[in-house]
């Protein structure tokens, strides 16, 4: 089942499990969130669940905005995101969802906006080379140098690495363990990083990627021939010869 969760980014810490093992986790204030609208296939053309969080000041929102929650009968909220979510049917206007539709070992994907970093050379912002810093290289070290083709088509190609804008745009962390959930303070602790800075807004989903649990012991092969040519004892003696 496909679960999802609106909540703010806390900071970093750490978590020490039974074998005394330091799990590094970000600690995310999720919840609690408001159906705000569900959409069906036959009115909006797919399915899916509209949530709200975080209650706000009617000043604070565009009349359009405030009519949208009045008419679902909710209360006001800052965000609102909507899911796609195979167990739409199950959810209705008015329901709360709160931290503990997670539990410990689920596995999630963690939407939010990095942190802007403002205008960035190419060596910050792709990683390019720095010049030798020899006789007569002059004030360009981290210079881009040339990058435009010759005179068909007399132009730099859209894309092309350059300096500019760095940060500040979506970013996706998938496959993160949900190490500890707090239901008392509503809190998910996921073990690594997640993106954006303290306080900013993090959409919380279930990972959709799928675990493949492992056959058998890596580097051994499962042909019963190559098995036994390992245990035979008369060809391990005659290769040692």
């Amino acid at each position: 089942m496909e679960k999802a969760i609106i909540g703010k980014k806390v900071g970093m810490s750490q978590i020490f499990d039974e074998a005394g093992k330091v799990i590094p986790v970000t600690v995310i204030q999720a919840g609690p969130c408001t159906v705000v609208q569900k959409k069906t296939e036959d009115k909006d053309g797919y399915n899916a669940v509209q949530l709200g969080y975080e209650d706000v000041a009617e000043k604070r929102l565009s009349k359009p905005e405030v009519g949208h929650l009045k008419k679902a009968g909710s209360d006001l909220k800052r965000v609102l995101r909507e899911f796609d979510l195979d167990n739409y049917e199950e959810l209705n206007v008015g329901d709360v969802i709160t931290c503990d539709v997670f539990a410990a070992g689920d596995r999630v994907d963690v939407t939010g906006i990095s942190k802007g970093k403002g205008y960035a050379g190419v060596v910050k912002r792709h990683g390019f080379h720095v010049q030798k810093v020899t006789h007569g290289g002059g004030p360009i070290h981290r210079h881009p140098g040339s990058s435009g083709p010759a005179t068909d088509p007399s132009r730099v190609f859209k894309g092309t690495k350059k300096a500019g804008h760095m940060g500040a745009e979506q970013v996706t962390v998938q496959n993160l363990d949900v190490v500890q959930v707090d239901e008392e303070l509503g809190l998910i602790a996921v073990c690594g990083a997640i993106p954006g800075p303290k306080g900013g807004v993090v959409l919380v989903k279930s990972s959709v990627k799928k675990l493949i649990e492992k056959k058998g012991e890596a580097g051994v092969s499962s042909n019963p021939q190559k098995a036994s040519a390992r245990i035979n004892p008369q060809k391990a003696s005659a290769r040692n010869k």
